[in-house]
């Protein structure tokens, strides 16, 4: 008997595949970018502003630091606040938006204020005021402030879509049944809002690695080194003036490949939750007898006679 090894269905996307072998390849160096990089990131050296050489990959700065030693020790402090906010802020928008639109009355409408609130509360301000008052564990400062301050507009999203869920047939038909409240939304609403919470995720990661960077560029340093760090150095020495493109040009594609490759994962996520996105964006739906189907939003599809078959597997 022989065995066949096949990739999981989300990954059998061409953009899935690339956006996280892109995201492992950030994980990886991650892990072990301090342990694997060929100098301390504030070692000085004699060869100062040099460009990349068999020595120094990426060049080195002014002071003579080794540039591809930062990047990979910065790239630590980049993944792990990002995802470490794209957590809380993902948790607090499931909890709040799904019950602000499934409970009723003042309860609902109680957290949809909140978040109305929570909406307009300026992100950046807030962290150098408090960065800047808190310079020690400046990252998981960052951290707690992105991801208590980003949740409300996901949640907004989410209070929508559960708006709209909640009284469809499958949703009525499980209420009517004597299901509990957590049964419905863990089993019936939360699987139809995969989308929307990935693609929130994936948004909030975004955004918050912009952030941090964007507070190490303007000088607050958050960690010890970061990709923005590094920015920050190249920008305040006129590494533009100097033609000294190593300076900058890595960090600025190490950026630009990290949201590339959440932007691709998000994309694939998306074909594989939506049925309408697959074969090329027309999903086959169709019963046994080969009567044609239009499939309903969602992953609970409501047929009273035939069953549902979706690209040839029987649902």
């Amino acid at each position: 008997m022989r065995l066949r090894l096949t990739r999981p269905r989300f990954l059998r996307s061409g953009k899935a595949t690339a956006g996280a072998l892109i995201l492992l390849f950030f994980i990886v160096f991650a892990v072990i970018g301090p342990w694997v990089a060929p100098y301390s990131p504030d070692a000085t050296g004699t060869s100062v502003v040099a460009g990349p050489s068999s020595a120094h990959w990426f060049g080195t700065d002014q002071l003579g630091r080794d540039i591809y030693s930062q990047l990979l020790v910065g790239t630590r402090g980049v993944v792990v606040v990002g995802f470490a906010a794209g957590a809380i802020a993902t948790a607090l928008s499931l909890l709040i938006g799904i019950a602000s639109g499934y409970l009723p009355g003042r309860g609902g409408e109680a957290l949809n204020v909140l978040s109305n609130v929570f909406l307009v509360l300026p992100a950046l301000p807030l962290l150098i005021i408090i960065t800047s008052a808190t310079p020690k564990n400046g990252g998981w400062i960052v951290v707690l402030v992105i991801g208590l301050t980003s949740w409300a507009w996901n949640a907004r999203l989410l209070r929508a879509q559960t708006l709209s869920l909640r009284r469809r047939d499958y949703v009525e038909a499980a209420r009517a049944t004597g299901e509990s409240t957590w049964r419905i939304v863990g089993f019936e609403i939360l699987p139809n809002l995969t989308a929307i919470i990935a693609s929130g995720f994936v948004g909030t990661v975004v955004f918050t690695v912009l952030l941090e960077i964007t507070l190490a560029f303007v000088g607050i340093n958050v960690s010890e080194w970061n990709w923005g760090t590094v920015l920050y150095w190249a920008q305040s020495q006129d590494a533009l003036a100097q033609n000294a493109w190593w300076w900058f040009v890595p960090a600025g594609l190490a950026i630009a490949l990290l949201g590339t490759g959440l932007a691709l994962l998000n994309f694939g996520i998306d074909e594989f939750v939506n049925p309408r996105l697959r074969s090329g964006g027309q999903a086959r739906l169709r019963t046994r007898s080969g009567r044609k189907l239009r499939m309903r939003v969602g992953f609970t599809p409501v047929l009273v006679e035939d069953a549902l078959v979706v690209e040839g597997e029987t649902l």
